[in-house]
């Protein structure tokens, strides 16, 4: 999904200084019948808003603005005011011509969108969590310790979007494969490690443990040493359509972990530690992630996102897409998963994830390396969420 914006010609002088925002709407806005509530608010009322370094989160924003293409997603009043490439057009042509530092950023996003604090079903409460691009070790070919396959995207796999079908079912979508000439759902992650597929031929590269490709498919996108010393990334290319469980709650329901220890690093120290079982628990995901091999990007970048952009450290979000639009920035309040200090900063939503339900939850983007892996695997911080959406008096 990639798509320019259409030039447009818009003054951005006056972005250098400080521009006081307009107020607010009076009144908050539904987004889906009693899903999400969208409150109007003031720049004030966003914990920390003028600490952060928004000339990061601008940077970001440009990005996503050379990938917008219909539909960004989103429902209701978020859908309305920013689920659509024109909503985003005069902020995004605007953004080109702010200086790269903090004080002028921080005008632009004043100037051109209005904060909204989320909430569903009454709570303002959400959860955030974090991922990486972790880093493995595979080969081209399979032989030794390289036994565990990554997959290419099936031919067989059909993807439908209901919309198409139903203005009731817009946002929707189903993965299948044809049986006599029927849609049926598609193979599970325990029918595919069964070798339902396996006449495919489809894995393009072998990695040396089970639980690395297990972990790769959580995060989406990844980096493979190989023995001679280069380095390839995959990217995420498609997925089964089956639900995502949650390794960490089947753990949790059979008392091997207790709810307040979960984290990457414990689940994998069990599954490396019950050899034995750790497939049969992985199975308990029946959802499976097919891989890419990720050509031409600069080694200092994050893998793309959903939209196509280079996801950004700390600047990037996976987002529920039926609530929240591709490319709108939000503003995140929680806490450090490392030390426990508040973690507040604008980010945008250029990624989707299968865990990832809900209006105020947000998967955060940490990079990648020891630090981002520690983080990442760590972060599980209730807090709130606010959303910049274009202002409807700059919209035209």
């Amino acid at each position: 999904m990639k798509a320019v914006w259409a030039a447009a010609l818009v003054l951005v002088l006056a972005l250098a200084g400080c521009v006081a925002p307009q107020p607010p709407p009076p009144t908050p806005l539904q987004a889906g019948p009693a899903a999400m509530r969208l409150t109007p608010v003031g720049f004030d009322a966003l914990p920390g808003w003028a600490d952060d370094h928004h000339a990061a989160a601008l940077a970001a924003f440009r990005a996503s603005c050379a990938h917008m293409a219909a539909p960004l997603g989103g429902s209701g009043a978020a859908a309305e005011l920013g689920g659509s490439p024109a909503a985003w057009q005069p902020a995004c042509t605007a953004a080109r011509g702010v200086a790269n530092d903090d004080m002028a950023a921080r005008a632009f996003f004043e100037s051109m969108l209005q904060p909204y604090a989320i909430a569903q079903g009454g709570d303002a409460q959400g959860l955030f969590t974090g991922y990486y691009e972790p880093e493995v070790h595979g080969a081209r070919m399979e032989g030794g310790a390289y036994q565990t396959g990554v997959l290419a995207k099936p031919s067989d796999i059909v993807s439908v979007d209901l919309g198409a079908f139903s203005d009731d079912l817009k946002g929707k979508h189903v993965s299948g494969r044809i049986q006599d000439h029927a849609l049926v759902p598609y193979y599970t992650r325990a029918e595919i490690m069964a070798g339902a597929i396996r006449s495919q031929r489809l894995e393009f590269l072998w990695l040396d443990n089970p639980i690395d490709g297990f972990f790769l498919e959580i995060q989406g996108s990844g980096r493979v040493a190989l023995p001679d010393g280069r380095v390839l990334r995959v990217t995420y290319a498609g997925q089964n359509g089956r639900p995502y469980v949650a390794i960490g709650r089947v753990l949790i329901d059979r008392g091997e972990i207790a709810r307040e220890q979960v984290s990457l690093q414990s689940i994998r120290a069990w599954l490396m530690a019950h050899p034995d079982q750790a497939q049969a628990v992985m199975n308990q995901n029946p959802s499976f992630v097919f891989f890419r091999e990720l050509t031409g990007t600069n080694p200092d970048e994050g893998p793309p996102g959903a939209m196509g952009a280079q996801l950004t450290p700390g600047r990037s979000l996976a987002v529920d897409r039926a609530f929240l639009p591709l490319g709108a920035p939000v503003f995140i309040d929680t806490t450090d998963p490392l030390d426990g200090t508040p973690w507040r900063h604008l980010a945008v939503a250029q990624d989707v994830g299968g865990a990832i339900k809900g209006a105020v939850r947000a998967d955060i983007f940490f990079g990648w390396g020891t630090d981002a892996e520690a983080r990442a695997g760590k972060m599980r911080g209730k807090g709130r969420a606010f959303v910049l959406l274009p202002r409807q008096d700059t919209a035209h």
